[in-house]
C-alpha cells in the first residue's frame, strides 16, 4: 500500500471503511480475522482505533450507556480501553497483513503518539474520529503531517465545524472529507437527519461522507443514493462477543450484503441523461407499435382510416405518423396485419 490518498474504484463508488474498532477484543489473531471478513465482504478499507488508554481517559471517566449495558458498570472507561489497546509493533504487524490481504490499512489515532506511529508506518489517510473535533491542538499536530484527513462530525455543530476546519487549513492541509455522524450506539433512524450530509456539502464545499450507527443496513444504502463519497461501518466477527462494541456492528454476512448493496445502488444512480438504456435498445422494436393493415390492401390503393391500425412491432411506420398516410397510395400489395413501411407507400 502506497501512501498516497485513499480512493475507492471505480470513481463513482463510495469509499468503504470497514469499522473492526475495538472488536478485536485485544486479540491480534481476532483483528487479523477482522481484516479477512473485510476483505472478503469487499470493503475498501479496514480501520481500527489507535490510542494509550492512559492517554485518553482518566481513572475518573465513566462508561458511555451503550458500554454500561454491554459490559456492566463495575469500572470505567480506563479499565475497560486498556484491554483494548494494540502496541505500535501490533499495528505494524496488522498493516503488513493488509499489505498481503490487499485491503487498505486505517486506524483512527487519539492522541498526538499515536498519529506519529501511524504516520511513521506509511498511513495514507488520517481519520479522525468525532470525540477529537474540539481537540484542536491534536487537530493540528494532524493536519501538520500533511496526509487527507476524513473528519467525523458527530455531536457537532456547524461553528464547532468551523473552527475545527480553520485549525487544520491554518496548517497549509485543505485535504478534508467531512463524515455526517451520530454518536449513539445504535442510533435512532429518526434522529440520523442524512440530510445533514447535504448541509455539510454546501456550507464548506467539501467532499462528504458518513459514518454509520444505526442498526441494520438500510441507511449506508440510503448515503450512498444521496452521494456519500465514504461509507464507514462497524463490522464485528459475532455480535454476541463480550465487548463495547459488537452489538451495534454487522457481522460479516450482513457487511457483504451492505456492501453489494450500496454497489448495486451507485451503479444504479448513472449519469443522468435521459436516453435509451444500451440494453433496452433491443427491445425497442419489439415493446412499440407500427401502423399494419387492418384488411387486404391491394396495389394502388388509396389508404383511409379503417384500413389502418396500430399494432406491434415496431419497426415500421409509427402510429403518430398514421394519418400522414391517408389519401396516398400503396405501391405492392399488403395483407391484413402486415407492417407498413415507407417504402410500400407512394
Amino acid at each position: 500500500m502506497n501512501t498516497q490518498e485513499l480512493k475507492a474504484t471505480p470513481v463513482a463508488d463510495p469509499l468503504i471503511i470497514a469499522e473492526a474498532g475495538v472488536n478485536h477484543n485485544g486479540d491480534i489473531q481476532i483483528a487479523k480475522q477482522l481484516i479477512d471478513a473485510a476483505k472478503h465482504a469487499g470493503a475498501d478499507v479496514v480501520k481500527f482505533q489507535s490510542f494509550r488508554a492512559e492517554n485518553l481517559t482518566s481513572q475518573k471517566a465513566k462508561k458511555a450507556d451503550y458500554q454500561r449495558k454491554a459490559l456492566g458498570d463495575d469500572d470505567g472507561q480506563l479499565t475497560m480501553l486498556q484491554k483494548l489497546e494494540f502496541s505500535e509493533n501490533e499495528f505494524v504487524e496488522l498493516y503488513e497483513y493488509c499489505q498481503a490481504a490487499g485491503i487498505q490499512f486505517m486506524s483512527s489515532p487519539f492522541d498526538e503518539q499515536a498519529a506519529d506511529y501511524l504516520h511513521k508506518i506509511g498511513i495514507g489517510t488520517f481519520k479522525i474520529p468525532s470525540g477529537e473535533i474540539t481537540n484542536l491542538p491534536f487537530l493540528e499536530h494532524v493536519a501538520g503531517l500533511q496526509k487527507p484527513i476524513i473528519l467525523s462530525t458527530g455531536m457537532c455543530n456547524l461553528g464547532e465545524i468551523e473552527e475545527a476546519l480553520t485549525t487544520i487549513y491554518a496548517r497549509g492541509n485543505k485535504n478534508v472529507t467531512l463524515l455526517h455522524c451520530v454518536t449513539e450506539y445504535p442510533t435512532p433512524y429518526e434522529q440520523t437527519n442524512l440530510y445533514a450530509m447535504q448541509t455539510l456539502k454546501h456550507a464548506f464545499g467539501l467532499p462528504v461522507g458518513y459514518s454509520d450507527h444505526t442498526q441494520g443496513i438500510e441507511v449506508p444504502i440510503a448515503a450512498a443514493a444521496l452521494g456519500a463519497v465514504v461509507i464507514e461501518k462497524h463490522f464485528t466477527l459475532d455480535r454476541n462477543m463480550e465487548g463495547p462494541d459488537h452489538k451495534a456492528s454487522l457481522e460479516p454476512a450482513a457487511l457483504q450484503h451492505m456492501i453489494k448493496s450500496i454497489r448495486n445502488v451507485v451503479a444504479a444512480l448513472g449519469d443522468g441523461i435521459k436516453k435509451p438504456a444500451e440494453c433496452e435498445r433491443k427491445n425497442i422494436e419489439i415493446a412499440r407499435k407500427s401502423v399494419v393493415a387492418s384488411c387486404d390492401i391491394a396495389k394502388g390503393t388509396k389508404f383511409m382510416p379503417e384500413m389502418l391500425g396500430r399494432k406491434r412491432p415496431g419497426y415500421g411506420i409509427p402510429p403518430k405518423n398514421m394519418m400522414s398516410l391517408l389519401g396516398r397510395t400503396s405501391k405492392a400489395d399488403i395483407c391484413k396485419d402486415d407492417v407498413i413501411t415507407w417504402d410500400l407507400v407512394e
